[in-house]
């Protein structure tokens, strides 16, 4: 999910500054003529990235030490021996490198940390479970079942608020990876407009390289504002003088296998990751997989699955977490409806015909945020439709009531769909539920939405809502679609609260 989400998290202003580095945003990079050894991980460009995996190292040793330093003073108490706390310690600060939790390489980036995270703090449950067995200690069900997943709730926060303090840092213009784009004018100044649109994902392109050592047009030595400073067979060396730390490869008829691999071997022994961008499909997460076949590097794309073990679990959490919710936010609800009623004695729910998962039909509820007969007063405002697409969307629509603004604006009139969830009809993460006018309209593209539950919450919502135009929503559902995974769901239900609390895209 890591995963495209732009807003900042109000959590994450409350939290201290962390000074990663000093270093000033550079307005424009040429490349160096001499810089440190040729391979130097430890330029000033990229100093900070030690830094704030010191950071990240730090924050779970120190969370794993005072939860089992408190764990102990209490399990104590019941006369369990206090080996099973130092055992412990020695299994998540063993289980997480050996995950791979701490690599460099993930820190800061979508889902897979937290998933590298999650798999490490199980391996140290299964660790400790292990050891109690061995050494005949038959009492370590609480440090199994309640000391390891205290840690996990401790430290998955704990690295959303650093990742929260990177981001703001690389919306800043600071701790963003100096990269070198390589191919045809068109693909690289994609890259560049991604880059610039998402700095969240800390890529920086400082200067690139053609097949003709020029930008887009012949006489220009610039695509998109950034310079090309050389053909693509002198890529590697401009790499080694300039002290990149990514060379993007994009799509050109230049790069063939073999010019692919000597690039890879001429890259060896620098700093710079080589990264080659997928240009046949777009693709990525749990389904892609590179294998070797008859000795050639083949990336294996497998079916999309949507029945099996994990539909199961997400089906299970789905159950229990609506369920839950509901009976937490009760008293919310009950004032929700009251205010509801109270404004112009209409009903308090909003029924509406939507479509669900192998297109079939269902009744969605929300709290009613529009006048009484909003749905006979729309056709009289086609005229003035913002919607992207079939969607009829206004961001002042007389139809919404005062109360409805606010229920709207922090995406409250949408709780009742928890009663959705609850019945089997929609989940908490998936693409938007749409209206049947909508999928009367959809291509063969589109139509794959169908394909699971729809959610109350989705891609779609943690990526400006409204605000997306017709294309970027359907891409956003088919993205789930294709590449869900457990982990995706869990971040996007994360990011869910930041983009509700900011109400940003939501009328």
């Amino acid at each position: 999910m890591e995963e495209s989400v732009r807003s900042s998290s109000p959590v994450g202003e409350a939290i201290p500054h962390i000074d990663l580095h000093q270093i000033p945003r550079p307005a424009k990079r040429t490349p160096r003529a001499v810089v440190t050894e040729a391979g130097s991980r430890n330029t000033p460009s990229t100093a900070w990235e030690a830094h704030y995996r010191s950071w990240v190292i730090g924050a779970d040793v120190l969370a794993t030490v005072v939860v089992i330093a408190i764990s102990a003073a209490i399990i104590d108490k019941l006369e369990l021996h206090n080996m099973h706390a130092i055992g412990t310690i020695a299994a998540v600060l063993c289980a997480l490198p050996a995950s791979r939790a701490w690599s460099q390489r993930v820190l800061g980036e979508g889902a897979e940390e937290y998933r590298r995270l999650g798999r490490g703090l199980v391996t140290a449950a299964v660790l400790v479970a292990l050891g109690g067995l061995l050494f005949g200690a038959l009492d370590v069900q609480p440090w199994v079942f309640i000391v390891v997943p205290v840690i996990a709730l401790i430290t998955f926060p704990q690295r959303y608020l650093l990742r929260q303090v990177l981001h703001r840092q690389r919306r800043q213009g600071r701790c963003l990876l100096p990269v070198m784009a390589a191919g045809a004018p068109d693909t690289v100044a994609d890259l560049i407009g991604r880059t610039r649109t998402e700095p969240h994902v800390g890529w920086r392109v400082e200067a690139a390289c053609t097949f003709s050592g020029t930008g887009a047009e012949r006489d220009t030595g610039e695509v998109d504002g950034v310079p090309v400073v050389g053909r693509l067979e002198e890529l590697a060396e401009h790499v080694r003088r300039g002290g990149y730390r990514v060379v993007a490869v994009t799509a050109d008829q230049y790069w063939t296998p073999q010019r692919l691999q000597q690039l890879a071997w001429d890259l060896e022994g620098t700093s710079a990751e080589m990264v080659v961008a997928p240009v046949l499909m777009e693709v990525a997460g749990p389904r892609l997989n590179v294998s070797s076949v008859l000795g050639m590097p083949l990336l294996r794309v497998t079916a999309p699955r949507f029945t099996g073990g994990r539909r199961l679990v997400k089906e299970f959490v789905d159950r229990c977490a609506s369920a839950l919710l509901l009976t937490l936010l009760s008293p919310l609800l009950l004032m929700i409806a009251l205010a509801i009623k109270v404004n112009d004695r209409g009903p308090v729910i909003y029924r509406q015909r939507r479509i669900g998962r192998d297109g079939a039909s269902f009744t969605m509820l929300k709290f009613r945020t529009m006048i009484t007969d909003a749905d006979k007063v729309r056709k009289t405002l086609e005229k003035d439709n913002e919607g992207a697409g079939p969607l009829f969307k206004m961001r002042k629509d007389p139809r919404i009531t005062k109360v409805g603004s606010m229920l709207r604006r922090y995406s409250l009139d949408e709780l009742p769909q928890l009663f959705n969830v609850l019945y089997g009809k929609m989940s908490l993460v998936g693409p938007r539920p749409p209206l049947p006018e909508e999928t009367k309209k959809y291509g063969s593209d589109a139509r794959r939405r169908l394909l699971v539950k729809p959610g109350l919450t989705g891609l779609w919502q943690v990526s400006g809502r409204s605000d997306l135009t017709w294309d970027q929503s359907i891409r956003l559902d088919l993205r789930y679609v294709e590449d869900w995974s457990l982990a995706l769901d869990m971040v996007i239900l994360w990011k869910t609260v930041r983009a509700v609390v900011g109400g940003e895209g939501a009328y």
